[in-house]
This record gives C-alpha cells, structure tokens and sequence, in this order.
C-alpha cells in the first residue's frame, strides 16, 4: 500500500465511528446482503480480502470458529487494530496483490468463501490479482465482490466524482477478472437510500472519509467544500448509494 493511502487509512480509523452516524441502518443491511450472496454455511472456509474494521463480518461470524476462523486481510495495520477482538477471526496484514503472489501465510490454501468490499479500485492489477485470487477459491466456492459503479450520487465537488469514476473498475472489468480465473460470474445491483446531515457530511468530506479525497491539496479540497456548500444549501441530503454486487462461482467438483 503506498504511503498517500497508508496515512488516509490511518487518519480514517480516527473517524471510523462518525462516519457510520449518518448511516446507521446501512452495516447491518450490507452484512446481510453479503451473507445472503455468499450462502455460507457452518465450518466453510472464508476469507474477507480488504476487511478494514470488519464492519461487515457480523453476519459471517457464526458460521466461523476458533478452529476454523474467517481470514480478514487487509494491509492497513491502523483499521486492522479496530477488528473485534474474537477468537472466530484471524487476522493477516496484506495486500491483495501480496496473497496472490504467496508472499504471506494463510490458515488455508483454498477458501469456500471470498469477500471484497470496496477495495478492488486499490487494486495495482486488477485483472491478475482478481484471476489469482480466484484460483484460491475451492470448487463449489463463491467470490463475492461488492463496488461502487465509476459514476455515483455523491453530493461531492465534480472534480471529486470525475477522479472517482476514472479509477473506479467497471463491473463488467471486475466480472472478466474473475473469469479469467476460471469462474462463472453474474452481476446484480442494488441501492441503499440516504439522509445525511448536511454540516455533517461537509465534515466528513473535509476529513477526507472516502480515499478518492485524499489525491486533492488542501487548497482543492477547501475550494471542493465551497462547491458543495453552493449546489447544496438543504440542511439535509438525500441520495442513493448503489453498489454493484460481482458474484463468481466455481463449479463444484
């Protein structure tokens, strides 16, 4: 992980819990969509690639045991440090692309479950890293993969959504990825509506919660702030979150 994304991570794991405020109902109905898409069952083998706090394992969680815990990788040492501290997760500090190329050690070599929340857009080769770590799912295994589509309804600055969708992953990109390491892959969408607190949300923006604000100076960002401020005056801002939700499966043997 580069130094730009090392340090926002670390200034995000300060934030972490004001920026769930003004979506309460939203990690709850994640986790659940997770779980339902990956169908897992007790004792399977799971892995979270990209875990941060592991806001999103709620719902994994009981299929998991001492014995047989969920893998939660991740490369930012400061979010890993705010995983609940149970003995059903195992905790490995990596990047993607450091799993693919065997370069740290894992309690399993193939997983039945693979989940990637929001992270695919670090990747520094999608199309290798996803084909690889496909290879590491058993047969009969689903690898879900949840991301924001290049173009969202953000209420951000244009500059901010126009950087977003140029590194942002097409679902379809994702979708080949995966294909390419042998699975078959289907696509559905689904959207979380929002009502977000509108000096919160400039607050939240100014501590640069999502990493796409982290490329801006401090000069940008201020003058990214006063564009919001001007296109939105309602004190409180409704929007849809969407996310594209890339299953792949492989076979069962």
């Amino acid at each position: 992980m580069d130094k730009r994304l090392e340090l926002h991570y670390e200034k995000l794991s300060e934030i972490y819990n004001d920026l769930w405020e003004t979506r309460p109902d939203y990690p709850d109905w994640m986790a659940e969509e997770i779980r339902d898409r990956l169908r897992v069952t007790e004792g399977q083998r799971i892995a979270d690639i990209g875990v941060g706090t592991g806001l999103f394992l709620r719902r994994l969680l009981p299929y998991a045991t001492p014995q047989n815990p969920v893998v939660s990788i991740d490369p930012s040492a400061a979010l890993l440090e705010l995983l609940p501290q149970d003995p059903r997760l195992h905790a490995v500090q990596a990047t993607a692309e450091e799993v693919v190329a065997g370069e740290v050690s894992l309690p399993y070599e193939t997983f039945d479950a693979i989940v990637i929340k929001e992270a695919v857009h670090h990747f520094t080769d999608l199309e290798n890293t996803l084909a690889g770590l496909a290879t590491r799912l058993a047969p009969g295994g689903r690898f879900l993969i949840v991301a924001l589509p290049p173009r969202i309804d953000y209420p951000l600055f244009e500059a901010a959504l126009d950087r977003f969708a140029s590194e942002q992953p097409e679902p379809e990109k994702i979708a080949a990825s995966l294909e390419l390491g042998g699975l078959k892959t289907t696509i559905g969408y689904k959207e979380f509506p929002l009502s977000v607190d509108r000096d919160k949300w400039l607050r939240l923006v100014g501590d640069r919660w999502m990493s796409v604000l982290s490329n801006f100076s401090e000069n940008e960002l201020v003058q990214g702030l006063k564009e919001i401020e001007q296109r939105y005056t309602r004190p409180q801002l409704e929007f849809n979150d969407r996310f594209a939700f890339i299953l792949g499966e492989r076979p069962a043997a």
